[in-house]
């Protein structure tokens, strides 16, 4: 088993450009993929009319498969620097992964 996890991150789409610029300017990331996906739950408070009518937001996921020690990190310095901002996240080990030749 590695010692990599896989990263996901969920933003509004009002935070995405910000969220991009800040992991691209960090040194322990390599690359990421982003991707709309529309957000369902029970915390309507939160969400607009139109929003609890269509029962979904639209929002962005971030998915970034790095060093588990780093996602921590990197984890550690979001919340720093975008405390308040409803970002949801989540951390699972990787199992295994490689490239298809």
């Amino acid at each position: 088993m590695s010692d990599n996890c896989l990263l996901s991150l969920v933003v509004s789409p009002a935070a995405a450009d910000s969220i991009t610029d800040w992991l691209l300017a960090q040194d322990t990331v390599s690359g990421f993929s982003s991707h709309a996906i529309a957000g369902h739950g029970s915390s309507e408070h939160s969400m607009s009319l139109a929003e609890q009518v269509a029962g979904k937001r639209g929002q962005i996921m971030f998915q970034l498969h790095m060093r588990c020690d780093d996602a921590r990190t990197l984890v550690q310095r979001l919340k720093q620097d975008f405390s308040g901002s409803g970002m949801h996240y989540w951390l699972l080990p990787v199992i295994e992964s490689g490239h298809l030749a």
